[in-house]
Order: C-alpha cells, then structure tokens, then sequence
C-alpha cells in the first residue's frame, strides 16, 4: 500500500474525500491513507483593525503541514492556492487540478440588519477569513454592485461557527458561512445577501507522482458517483462532522440541509482560459505579485499526465 499523508478536511470542501476513506475506496486502489490535523489552538477571532490580507499568513491552516513537511496534499479554494503555491517554502508545491466538491457558500446578516441588498453592504465591514474560498467569494459577489473603493473586509475566523457567532455579537454587518452553518442561519432569521458556488484545487508534493495522484482520483471518482446517486444521505456528514461539538447542528437533520448546495463532480484539470481569467482577477486585488505568469501556479505536465492516468 502506498501511504499518502493528507491534511484533514471538513466536509464542505472536501465531502468526497471523507467518503472516499469511509468506503474504502482509497485501499481499493491501493492506498493507506492517513489524516494529518491543520487546525490546532482556539479559533482567530474577528479583528476588525486587520483589513488587508497582506497582514495574514496563507498557511495559518490549509497548507501549514504540507508546508512543515507534515503531509504529502491538501486542497482548499483555487484562489488561494494560488497564493499558497506562490508563496511556497521548501516543499515546493503545486497544483495539479481541481477537486471534486464544488463549495457552496453564503453572504448573510444578522436578524434586524437594515441590509437587503449587495448594494446596501458599501462601507460597512464584511468579516471573511483571508486566502480561503469565501474571503474571495465574497469580493466577487460584492464587486458585481459596488465599487471596489467601497468594499470593506475584515479579519475572520477560518471557522463558520466562529464568524455566525462573531456576526450575531454585531462585530461585523456581514459574513459569509458554508454548510451546515447556512441553514442553521436562515432558521435562526438571518437573511442571506448571495450566494454561490466556487471551485478549490489540490495541491502536491514532490513526494506525490502522477500514479498516486491518479489512484486518488479513481477513488474520488467513485465516491462522486455514489454521493450523486443519494446526496441526502450523505448530507449527514455535514450534521455528523459539526454537530460533535455544536449542539445547534447537532439538532439538524439531514432533511434541513437543501441537496442543491451538494455539488460534486469529477476531479480534473484547471481549464487553461479559466486559470488565466482568475489569477488576472486575484492580482488585481494585490495579491500575485510575484509571480509573472499564471502556467507558474500549476504544474502543468503532472496535471496532464494524472488525470489522463485517471481515466
């Protein structure tokens, strides 16, 4: 068996993944695969004098082992990995394709906020956790209907529960929160401002070769199969993995959570325009600046050569 040491994942971003290692589908294609904590100590509070990303290290929790030598892969959003991979130490990582769950997230205030709209959230503080899918996301749902000089962020967690909990205290007049956390939102009136779906990428090791990384796909695959043909049974995961230590999930059931913010699909390349378009937008929000070209952000002859091997 190969061993593959991989940092842990919390079912909206890495639901496959989970299923994959649950179901035995790993072992099937012959690997052992071990689980590697990223999250340790209590959680970032808000910081409402933290503004700007450039303030916050991107391996405060995705990518910190990987980047310790700790673990051979992570995944988190594709836009912060680009980030990560520019900012790379000694591991030297780089992506090598797209995961399989697309992320589902919401922009939401508190019960009572005067907000209706996207367009009413110009200069207030939105609080988001810097480089991580819904730090970005949230700057692409706001910019369709303010200017970018009025946007205003904030440092949050990297934990939904911290920041629906920092958004109820009215730190902040808005947030953003994956599931399970949007739903216990809306039952507890919460309105929710957008909402939208984003893509995250996995990230390797040199330790890693293009046949592991294609038997790892194999088994995702499968576990995409199996999660499409009965998503609310497998919702669960979403009470399971939270409800342990918060009793307000755990008094969800599957049945509350909506099967339409269940994406998942087949792991595959960074389409080559898509790769292009986004690492011009996230440069143009200051960030990138070190790296000239986009093909630098993703190793392209092990992404070719992973998912051919995949099929």
């Amino acid at each position: 068996m190969k061993k593959l040491l991989l940092e842990t994942t919390a079912p909206f971003q890495g639901l496959p993944e989970l299923v994959a290692y649950d179901e035995g589908l790993f072992e099937k294609q012959g690997l052992s695969i071990e689980w590697v904590e990223r999250n340790t100590g209590p959680a970032r509070p808000t910081d409402t004098t933290i503004t700007d990303p450039s303030a916050v290290d991107p391996f405060a929790s995705h990518g910190k082992m990987f980047e310790q030598g700790k673990a051979d892969m992570y995944n988190a959003c594709e836009w912060g990995n680009y980030c990560r991979v520019q900012d790379t130490g000694a591991q030297q990582g780089r992506q090598v394709g797209r995961r399989a769950i697309v992320a589902w997230a919401a922009l939401v205030v508190p019960p009572g906020s005067d907000v209706y709209t996207p367009q009413q959230l110009a200069g207030k503080t939105v609080g988001v956790p810097y480089y991580f899918g819904t730090h970005y996301l949230a700057l692409l749902l706001l910019e369709g209907f303010i200017p970018r000089h009025l946007i205003r962020t904030c440092q949050t967690s990297n934990g939904s529960r911290a920041r629906f909990d920092s958004l109820l205290a009215g730190e902040i007049a808005a947030t953003t929160l994956t599931e399970p956390y949007i739903t216990l939102a809306e039952k507890t009136d919460c309105r929710i401002i957008a909402e939208a779906s984003f893509h995250g990428t996995e990230v390797i090791s040199d330790r890693v070769d293009a046949d592991t990384y294609a038997a790892f796909n194999r088994a995702v695959k499968e576990a995409v199969r199996r999660i499409n043909e009965d998503k609310r049974k497998y919702l669960q995961y979403f009470i399971d993995y939270h409800g342990k230590s918060d009793p307000e999930i755990a008094a969800l059931s599957a049945g509350d959570l909506r099967t339409s913010r269940l994406i998942v699909q087949d792991p595959a390349p960074i389409p080559d325009d898509e790769l292009e378009r986004s690492y011009e937008w996230v440069r143009g929000w200051g960030m990138l600046e070190d790296t000239p070209l986009a093909t630098d952000l993703v190793d392209a002859e092990a992404q070719r050569a992973a998912h051919g091997a995949a099929e």
